[in-house]
């Protein structure tokens, strides 16, 4: 898992979105970014252009920036066009910090209360309520597998392993791996 650490956490939407493309630069090692300052308007065009998932990223930016200015109509317009275009169900205006990192969005379904900064969701993974109205609280540098189930009111740690499949109903404790249906601690 790759460690990246914004020391300025801003509500700005478009200082997130910038987080989020820069944790593509991350994985693309032809890219060379050392550093987040680095990364240049025409360098997050590239990234929208060659990169499908970051444009749902891009959506989700705007629409959570439509909801937090209170514009009717739009958020709802553009959760169903992520929804459509790109099969990742994902609530618009959610708390949600930079540096997500959602390389396959199809089959995705987001709905925490918070997710921290430098969280990768990988493919077909659900986060969202379990019987009651309650939502997952996700901390920073989480790692959420494929096909992974986080549900309900739990928390999980910062610098959280969670194993493909693996089903967490209960907390998890920072710096540990779950695997396992329900998902257990192994480390």
């Amino acid at each position: 898992m790759v460690e990246i650490t914004f020391l300025n956490r801003q509500n700005n939407m478009f200082d997130r979105f910038k987080q989020d493309a820069y944790r593509w630069s991350v994985y693309h090692p032809r890219y060379n970014l050392t550093d987040i300052s680095q990364l240049s308007a025409w360098l997050i065009v590239q990234f929208l252009i060659q990169h499908l998932p970051l444009r749902a990223m891009a959506w989700f930016r705007f629409g959570s920036w439509c909801h937090q200015k209170h514009i009717p109509f739009l958020p709802g317009h553009v959760q169903r066009r992520i929804y459509r275009h790109y099969g990742l169900e994902i609530v618009i205006g959610a708390d949600i910090d930079g540096g997500l990192y959602i390389p396959h969005p199809i089959g995705t379904v987001i709905a925490p209360k918070r997710i921290g900064c430098n969280c990768s969701i990988i493919a077909s993974t659900t986060i969202g309520m379990r019987n009651k109205q309650e939502f997952p609280t996700i901390g920073d540098n989480v790692f959420i597998g494929a096909g992974a189930r986080v549900l309900g009111g739990v928390f999980i740690g910062n610098n959280v392993n969670i194993g493909s499949n693996a089903v967490v109903i209960h907390d998890i404790p920072e710096n540990s791996t779950a695997i396992g249906i329900p998902a257990k601690i192994i480390r």
